[in-house]
């Protein structure tokens, strides 16, 4: 019998307390529905290394095999990795990838994408996957075909297929996998890139995170990559998320890199190949992101949060990158995905061709004031965005919904967004002086709050 809990369908994801929230038959339901909405006819079927991920990805085949469709199991990896496996190969319709991402030890859930690999999502298939699973009313069928078919090495080769190995210098970095499913992939990777000397943090795949959550963006998870750092004085600090589809870095002087920032670094080296090519940037981001890729000979266009809607956008727009603050990097020949590990090549690639320090290359960046993203608990999301646009609205230069609102002054900018995945509210601000942005972040803070 399944026991599910509404809340678990995101905009981007079906995720929440494995046994709390959902059980395996909820799993079984999901493949289900995943064959009656797409009439897929072959499923790609992969997991990460949660405790909970091998039984959930059972009952998930178990569901597409009676509902008739075959199953390609890619067994134990990366999203990236899936991603590229539901993109690559020819004979699917979908794919269904058990995993939490970033979140703690005791969560689980699925992403789902279309045969393109565009992900499934609010607005793009979710709302149907979860009446369908709700309902529970499925025709069975005659059982389909399992074949299982690992193929990180195939991953592997095309990603390397992007950068020339060539012109990374010899350098020394340092790894935290979080011990998600980054490790192997890593292994594999660093024995085609003998001059880098790389040391491994927590490579071993552990779905209990003994050391701390994997997910980069929390300054906390960063602590034992940083304390390393200052044992052995790296050029470059990394760190993996759960299931490799972000990535956040540590510069030589263990200052951490946003992501925005990241972004434009990024965007600096796909240009180099595509002058004149249009790149996305989340509208949390910082005005550097847009002077960037300007300087780089690129068009910037700013565009919504949220992976499921940047994917479709890139494919709608022809961008060759787009980039979050939330550290997912997006690249048009790689099937507009994110690969953590594509991100880190291009990152050696940069400093070897750059023949500068990671700080060096950031520092040219730092000439805004960003508050960081903060959050709100507010009951009137849409109530609260209508009066902070009321009250702002008449000095500013430019006014925008593309997600929530942002509104754009002489010298700073705000945008007051509501979250895709909680009940917050999230405030980003940025100015041309440190003192109008803490003053703006403290003024509009106070509204907010109140």
């Amino acid at each position: 019998m399944a026991n599910v809990n509404e809340a678990i369908f995101k905009a981007y994801d079906i995720r929440g307390v494995f046994k709390e929230d959902f059980n395996e038959e909820t799993a079984k339901r999901v493949g289900q529905a995943m064959v009656l909405f797409t009439k897929a006819k072959t499923v790609v079927v992969g997991r990460d290394m949660r405790a909970s991920s091998p039984g959930l990805a059972k009952a998930v085949i178990e569901g597409v095999t009676l509902m008739g469709a075959d199953v390609i199991d890619i067994g134990e990896c990366s999203t990236p990795v899936f991603n590229y496996a539901v993109a690559e190969y020819d004979l699917h319709d979908c794919g269904i990838m058990v995993t939490a991402s970033h979140n703690p030890a005791k969560y689980n859930g699925f992403k789902l994408s279309y045969g393109d690999a565009l992900p499934i999502g609010k607005g793009s298939g979710m709302d149907e996957i979860k009446k369908l699973v709700l309902e529970g009313e499925f025709e069975e069928q005659k059982v389909g075909n399992v074949v299982e078919s690992p193929i990180t090495d195939e991953y592997i080769e095309t990603v390397f297929s992007f950068i020339d190995v060539e012109k990374i210098k010899p350098m020394k970095i340092i790894i935290d996998a979080g011990n998600g499913m980054a490790g192997p992939i890593l292994e594999k990777i660093f024995k085609r890139l003998p001059q880098i000397e790389m040391i491994s943090m927590y490579f071993k795949p552990d779905g209990t995170f003994p050391h701390h959550e994997a997910n980069p963006i929390k300054e906390e998870n960063l602590a034992d990559l940083k304390k390393k750092m200052k044992e052995v004085m790296p050029d470059l600090g990394v760190a993996y998320d759960g299931d490799c589809d972000r990535i956040g870095f540590v510069d030589e002087q263990g200052e951490t890199i946003p992501g925005d920032f990241m972004t434009a670094l990024l965007a600096k080296e796909i240009l180099k190949n595509n002058k004149g090519a249009k790149v996305h940037y989340d509208l949390r981001s910082s005005w550097s992101v847009r002077d960037t890729i300007i300087e780089a000979g690129g068009k910037p266009e700013m565009c919504m949060v949220g992976h499921a809607l940047i994917k479709k956008l890139m494919r709608e727009t022809g961008a060759v990158f787009s980039g979050e603050l939330s550290s997912h990097f997006y690249y048009k020949d790689f099937y507009t995905v994110e690969s953590g590990d594509l991100t880190l090549l291009f990152i050696l690639q940069l400093l070897s061709e750059e023949g500068k320090k990671m700080s060096e290359l950031v520092a040219p960046l730092k000439k805004y004031f960003h508050s960081g993203e903060i959050n709100f608990e507010v009951e009137d999301k849409e109530g609260m965005m209508k009066k902070l646009e009321d009250m702002y609205s008449e000095d500013a230069k430019d006014v925008s919904h593309l997600d929530g609102i942002r509104l754009e002054f002489e010298d700073w900018w705000f945008n007051v967004r509501p979250s895709n995945t909680e009940p917050l509210l999230r405030l980003n601000l940025e100015a041309k002086t440190k003192e109008i942005m803490e003053e703006k972040r403290d003024e509009i803070s106070k509204i907010i709050s109140s």
